[in-house]
């Protein structure tokens, strides 16, 4: 294989640093064809999020070098930059570990609340890994432990189907991107870039077998102001339909398995294994972002509401399939059998950050609120140092005592995709609360958390900073104060999410406002000082399923403003979860538990015992009417806490949605 020879890399003038605005994992370029732009500085600085941001920050994130020690990560590179073969440890991906945490440590140093003691550290601990990495790079710009220390002798690209060599390559330009943003460093930006010129100068006439690598060219185009990268991310997109050479046994490896199946631009439903293929959108709404393409902005669009009508669970939470680790058929979203795999879930919100920022639409805000509260959150402890790796919305009665009553959640997987995957979306969290317009009109915020948002000039608008201050979401207010504005009128854009909608907000201070969409717009000339106060209605409510969805047939989940809830069998000593029924003319109440996993509101409501058949026979089944009386027994009063805090206790059985009839 041909080499390439280092060389110095500059950045374009006018390419963003860690002084830009909206610094973070998306940066669009100055042409791109988008209704929105993230170019806003963010900062959350109290309540719910920064409670979590504390424990990723202070918990998470200062393990993940030692996780990464005991999974043989750190001396697969070691080994590597000896130039040694043998002894590789873990999975083919390995490396991609490492990058994770190297981008997740990377937007944390961009956090102004992190002490200077812990951002020293910090730094200390990526300059190390930046170096380890330089050194066990080939001079042709090649960087994989996998195939340097284990199989030095195989062809570079030529094992796509599972070799994650570029989908490693993408991780590593997104921690090399997310370093230079934040620091205006070079040293790992330099390694990333040598890698994608040996990625480009090697012509590949193939793709992935696992998608990354095209929405980090062109976040790495974004930095660099280097198009041809834009145009090799591309280049990988169009290959899809027949980029990967069959596998020699047949059933293993299907092309649909891979997103190879059919041209991205004509694939009318998600398939296959879920994070592949939304990673494999996000880059391909990085790409019609970037070049307008209107068929591939058609594809994303299509593709996005096909996912999100038929194959997405409440929570957020995406793939039905333990085989595959896949999507289902339409409407196949079993509740016990769930994947959900929390890695799916993360890249759902980067895929729907992508399509809000291209659409300006609502709906896509909706969706991240969703899967970050219930379908991400749950992926990691209270404590923050056990994870979830699948996420079921129904562990049934016995099953723990039957596994041996161990814990759900684990320290670090075999497979540790997901731990780094948490932390680095945790860090950068900020990035997506806000955008602003293109011309610089209209401030739109996405999601609500204590903190700041300000922005630069833009067009005619002056620079702009408004505070925000809000309990979310154990409380609706969220109160945003103008603290910077010029002269000239813009817009505030509030997203008033799709379950308040239809009457469930107030607003103070609502002179020049309108609703639409999704949007609650204020538009005036505005004076510091001055402050808008939106209510949110977040009365408990329950939510029923499509009817196509079997498993959730005759149920009903309980859900208070963005957090789905679910009872656990620890809250209720001597129920059996499967044999209760709601009752769904009682009235759903709140309280406040300050005691309780770590402080949460639970819903309470009001369920009575399913009759049971006669116990012993042999046959479980029995005549639909056979005169089986409906619910009996006493009433008794469900807790339910927020889905995203279960499995923080003792194992047992949990349920979201619940059976309303016998």
């Amino acid at each position: 294989m041909t080499a390439v020879p280092p060389a110095p890399h500059s950045i374009t003038p006018g390419a963003s640093t860690g002084t830009s605005p909206g610094t973070g994992p998306v940066r669009l370029g100055p042409g791109a064809h988008a209704a929105l732009r993230p170019d806003v500085r963010a900062t959350i600085d109290g309540g719910f999020w920064a409670e979590r941001r504390g424990v990723n920050a202070e918990v998470s994130i200062p393990q993940g070098p030692d996780r990464l020690a005991e999974s043989g990560a750190i001396e697969n590179l070691r080994r590597a930059a000896s130039r040694s073969t043998g002894g590789f440890e873990g999975m083919p991906f390995q490396d991609s570990d490492l990058h994770k945490w190297l981008e997740a440590a990377a937007w944390q140093l961009g956090d102004p609340a992190l002490p200077p003691a812990r951002a020293a550290e910090l730094a200390a601990r990526v300059s190390e890994f930046a170096e380890l990495l330089a050194a066990a790079q080939e001079d042709s710009g090649y960087l994989n432990s996998y195939y340097q220390v284990a199989k030095p002798d195989v062809p570079h690209f030529t094992e796509l189907h599972w070799g994650h060599e570029l989908y490693t390559a993408g991780h590593l330009i997104q921690a090399a991107v997310a370093h230079h943003r934040t620091t205006g460093s070079g040293e790992l930006l330099d390694v990333a870039r040598r890698f994608a010129d040996h990625i480009e100068a090697s012509s590949l006439d193939s793709v992935c077998g696992h998608p990354e690598i095209e929405t980090a060219l062109v976040e790495l185009a974004r930095e660099t102001g280097e198009r041809r990268y834009t145009e090799l991310a591309r280049g990988f997109i169009d290959r899809h339909g027949g980029g990967l050479p069959p596998l020699d046994r047949p059933g293993i490896g299907r092309p649909g398995y891979f997103q190879d199946h059919a041209p991205v631009r004509e694939v009318t439903a998600v398939t296959g294994h879920s994070v592949r293929q939304l990673y494999l959108l996000a880059g391909a709404a990085d790409v019609a972002t970037e070049t307008g393409e209107p068929e591939l902005r058609a594809a994303v669009e299509r593709l996005w509401t096909e996912m999100t009508a038929r194959q997405t669970y409440l929570t957020g939470g995406i793939g039905a399939h333990h085989k595959d680790e896949a999507f289902g058929h339409p409407y196949e979203l079993p509740n016990d059998r769930a994947y959900t795999e929390t890695c799916a879930a993360i890249a759902s919100v980067q895929f729907s950050w992508r399509m809000a920022l291209l659409t300006g639409e609502a709906k896509y805000g909706d969706l991240i609120e969703r899967t970050l509260y219930n379908g991400v959150l749950c992926g990691v402890s209270l404590s923050g140092d056990r994870y979830l790796y699948d996420n079921p919305l129904h562990v049934r009665d016995g099953h723990a005592e039957q596994e041996g009553a161990t814990e759900r959640r684990v320290p670090w997987f075999r497979c540790a995709c997901c731990p780094p995957n948490l932390m680095r979306l945790f860090a950068s969290l900020p990035h997506y609360l806000a955008s602003v317009s293109p011309d610089g009109g209209e401030l739109q915020i996405h999601q609500y958390a204590t903190g700041t948002l300000a922005t630069g000039p833009t067009g005619a608008h002056a620079e702009r900073a408004v505070t925000v201050e809000t309990d979310y979401p154990w409380d609706g207010r969220v109160a945003v104060t103008v603290d910077r504005t010029g002269d000239t009128p813009w817009t505030l854009a509030l997203r008033v999410p799709h379950w308040a909608a239809d009457g469930g907000w107030t607003l103070n201070g609502a002179e020049n406002a309108s609703f639409g969409d999704g949007w609650l717009r204020v538009t005036r000339t505005w004076t510091a000082g001055e402050t808008v106060v939106l209510d949110l209605a977040l009365a408990p409510r329950l939510t029923l399923a499509d009817p196509r969805v079997d498993a959730a047939r005759g149920c009903v989940a309980i859900e208070r403003g963005p957090l789905v809830h679910c009872v656990e069998s620890l809250d209720h000593p001597g129920l059996a979860l499967d044999d209760l029924v709601l009752d769904t003319g009682a009235p759903l109440a709140t309280a406040p538990r300050p005691d309780l996993l770590g402080g949460v509101t639970v819903v309470t409501a009001t369920a009575r015992t399913r009759a049971r058949p006669e116990a012993g026979g042999w046959w479980p089944y029995r005549p639909a009417a056979d005169g089986t009386p409906a619910p009996a027994g006493d009433p008794v009063t469900l807790t339910a806490i927020p889905y995203y805090a279960w499995a923080n206790r003792d194992s047992g059985a949990m349920r979201v949605w619940l059976p309303t009839d016998a």
